[in-house]
């Protein structure tokens, strides 16, 4: 069986379809919230993601299946003065899992990293997602300080109501 990854197109139907698909399938694992995703994001997000400057969405491919997914986007550090590349989603189907699909993701998200001229790849993980975690640190990924007196970076977040 050959794995390929490629970049999405979302403005073909079947790579927003495989978007789509894949996520949902994210969104109800428990690492992922376990809830489906609306029926409105559903409809809307490949032309929303298609539309957005420094959205990169990464497809793995078995055969000709789609059964992982990579969505990143563009920041910038200010210290480095250089793009930074953030794994927002990375998401692999149940049954492929353990196959070497997330590597290849992580792999083509490196390179992609490299092409835009990012000093850093970052990304964030549930405390509680060990095998995420230990699939991280197998890739070069680590927790970070600045001063290890100060202790650990921190993803926070604060939900902002619609309107």
């Amino acid at each position: 069986m050959s794995l390929r990854v490629i970049p999405a197109d979302l403005s073909q139907s079947a790579h927003a379809q495989a978007l789509v698909d894949l996520l949902d399938a994210y969104a109800r694992d428990p690492m992922g919230g376990g809830e489906p995703l609306s029926a409105d994001t559903r409809a809307r997000l490949p032309a929303a993601l298609n539309g957005r400057p420094g959205a990169h969405v990464l497809i793995a491919y078995r055969d000709d299946v789609p059964v992982g997914l990579l969505n990143a986007f563009e920041g910038f550090s200010t210290f480095a003065c250089q793009p930074i590349l953030n794994i927002h989603d990375l998401a692999v189907l149940a049954e492929h899992r353990g196959h070497g699909v997330s590597r290849a993701l992580m792999q083509a998200a490196e390179v992609l990293a490299r092409e835009i001229g990012a000093c850093k790849l970052t990304l964030e993980v549930l405390s509680g997602n060990t095998i995420a975690q230990a699939a991280y640190a197998r890739f070069g990924f680590a927790q970070y300080t600045l001063d290890p007196a100060q202790g650990t970076a921190q993803f926070w977040q604060k939900l902002l109501p619609a309107g």
